[in-house]
């Protein structure tokens, strides 16, 4: 006979729905065991079905430890399922597990492979497909420190390596300012000279009074159009979040961003 107690103990073994636990339970005579390899392979032969639906909605996620740091994004097909708490433990077990696969940089597909099995279950779980998308590793040098953000409950995150600064929380602002104006560059050195170069001649075709202006004189305008445009595409120079009359290298100049990554839930990669 089956009881409600050992559909219950099932349940919670596995995570599946009621009415799944009571039929693996019934498939298997009551031998739980049996029921939950039933309900594994159930999952598996579920995630197979789905596997060709679209998913645009999920999380993207972080997590650091013992030197290292990870980011990792997790889609399903809805956002309602992308809110609930259980599509929210699976992310971030994902990052906590993506943070003892080995490598640095790109780590998508170990990650897939290390977590299918969690995957599978989830999809079981939650009754939609399912896919970690992508997943990034960084293991820090001597003196490095981590900081993240995570916008609108993961929708959209930010990771950060940096050097010459301890205080996590103002770490956690940076990353929050990386969240808001997405800078494409940290400093005006990491620019590439072409695209100096493109910028000057977008200034030159789009001012006309600069036509018959003195190679000196040009040369300075021109110079300053290029702060501009640092001011609004480097992390370093650009308005303070908090404080829009000054920049990071004025308010940390001992500050060294190392690097950053900033996902947004299914962006063009």
């Amino acid at each position: 006979m089956i009881t409600a107690k050992m559909v219950q103990e099932l349940r919670e073994k596995t995570g599946a729905g009621m009415m799944d636990c009571k039929k693996a339970l019934t498939a298997a005579d009551g031998d739980m065991q049996l029921a939950i390899e039933n309900l594994r392979k159930s999952g598996a032969a579920k995630a197979e079905k789905k596997s060709g639906r679209a998913t645009n909605q999920g999380k993207v996620w972080t997590a650091a430890a013992d030197g290292s740091a990870v980011i990792v994004e997790v889609l399903c097909e809805t956002d309602f399922a992308a809110k609930t708490d259980k599509f929210g433990a699976l992310v971030k077990a994902v990052a906590d597990g993506a943070l003892k696969v080995a490598g640095e940089g790109d780590v998508t597909e170990a990650v897939n492979t290390a977590e299918k099995e969690l995957l599978t279950s989830h999809i079981a779980v939650i009754g939609e497909n399912m896919q970690i998308r992508r997943a990034v590793k960084w293991n820090g040098s001597a003196g490095s420190v981590f900081g993240s953000y995570h916008h609108m409950d993961g929708r959209i995150s930010v990771l950060l390596e940096a050097e010459n600064e301890t205080d996590a929380a103002f770490l956690t602002e940076v990353c929050m300012h990386i969240a808001v104006y997405n800078p494409p560059y940290i400093t005006p050195e990491d620019v590439p000279a072409d695209v100096i170069a493109k910028e000057k001649e977008i200034a030159l075709a789009t001012d006309p009074s600069l036509a018959g202006k003195p190679a000196d004189i040009l040369e300075k305008i021109l110079n300053g159009k290029i702060r501009r445009f640092f001011s609004d595409n480097c992390l370093m120079n650009q308005a303070w979040l908090k404080d829009d009359k000054t920049c990071l290298a004025k308010l940390r100049p001992n500050l060294k961003v190392k690097r950053f990554i900033r996902w947004a839930v299914g962006e063009e990669i």
